[in-house]
């Protein structure tokens, strides 16, 4: 191989792995290609080198090392995020495993760089006020009022995903018995889900505003664009601010398509509804995943305890354990 050989190798990931053979998604490919952008850049200051003249045997384990302690220390990633840049680095090494098998001592010493681990904080999600607060505020008499209102309502009532929000078409909406909304989600998976008779009625007023832009996108930027990333923050964040004068908690909280998610899946797990429904709802692959809102709602039920007066006890006298059994337990 050249002393150029990395470009090449790249290109082909993102061309025959990632889009011909996985058929990813468009938001994988994107997040991918956002971590090769950074990391190209640092590789560039690093090593004094264009990205296009790179050879493979100079992306080694010391410079990817150092690509990951920058992002924390000087542009202040989470370590979910680190974590996040090291999985696709890792998914294009294992591609380089069997296009450049001569590396192979190279790409194992890569592929064995960890994952970092960190606290997991509880799920958080909104009250059923702040809610009812947020969906009150985007003014209806508008065009952008009304469809910020449809998209949150939506949003907030399935659990879909940001990407899977914005990728929504309007022949994804199914009306009549058993309404519900057709996505392509995560691994490529197709799955319905249910539209309550509330959120339908809004949706079909909704589909009789006039249509902008010929892509068929159902919540359409002004131009009739796809919303972007940062389209949808502004108009929750936006929202959001004004809510927060008549339901105050909403000042101390950030509004995400991804907190919206999780309102959803903690309002069905209080509902009583299995966590084995509640995975399927969200698209999650394990049931495991759905543990998280569990975690969250005995957090809940630890408070409420807090708050009352529990009976009282009456502890027992301590009795000395066997002393070969407890070197045992103190193993």
């Amino acid at each position: 191989m050249t002393t150029s050989d990395f470009a090449p190798l790249l290109e082909r990931f993102f061309i025959e792995r990632l889009m011909k053979q996985r058929q990813a998604s468009a938001h994988t490919i994107l997040s991918y290609r956002d971590t090769f952008r950074q990391f190209l850049k640092f590789a560039q200051q690093r090593l004094h080198k264009a990205p296009s003249r790179l050879g493979f045997a100079e992306i080694d384990t010391p410079l990817i090392m150092a690509f990951l302690d920058d992002l924390e220390k000087r542009k202040k990633v989470s370590v979910r995020s680190r974590n996040l840049r090291l999985t696709a680095i890792h998914s294009f090494f294992r591609y380089v495993a069997f296009e450049a098998p001569a590396h192979a001592a190279q790409i194992q010493r890569v592929l064995a760089i960890p994952s970092k681990r960190y606290t997991r904080t509880l799920v958080p999600f909104l009250t059923r006020p702040e809610v009812d607060a947020l969906l009150a505020a985007p003014d209806q008499h508008t065009w952008h009022g009304r469809r910020d209102h449809a998209f949150m309502l939506l949003a907030v009532q399935t659990g879909l995903r940001l990407s899977e929000m914005t990728g929504l078409k309007r022949e994804d909406l199914v009306f009549g018995t058993g309404a519900h909304v057709r996505v392509i989600g995560k691994g490529r998976k197709e799955r319905c889900t249910p539209i309550a008779r509330p959120t339908v009625a809004v949706l079909k007023g909704w589909l009789r505003e006039p249509q902008r832009g010929d892509a068929n996108v159902l919540f359409p930027n002004a131009r009739g664009e796809r919303l972007s990333v940062h389209g949808v923050q502004y108009l929750l964040t936006k929202h959001r601010m004004v809510a927060s004068k008549t339901c105050p908690s909403l000042k101390q909280k950030r509004v995400t398509v991804h907190r919206l998610r999780h309102t959803m899946a903690m309002d069905l797990l209080q509902a009583g509804i299995d966590r084995s429904v509640i995975a399927m709802w969200l698209g999650h692959e394990s049931v495991e995943t759905t543990q998280i809102y569990l975690e969250a709602t005995l957090a809940m039920k630890e408070q409420a305890l807090a708050k009352t007066s529990p009976p009282r006890g009456k502890s027992g006298r301590y009795q000395p354990g066997d002393k070969l059994l407890g070197f045992l337990n103190s193993l």
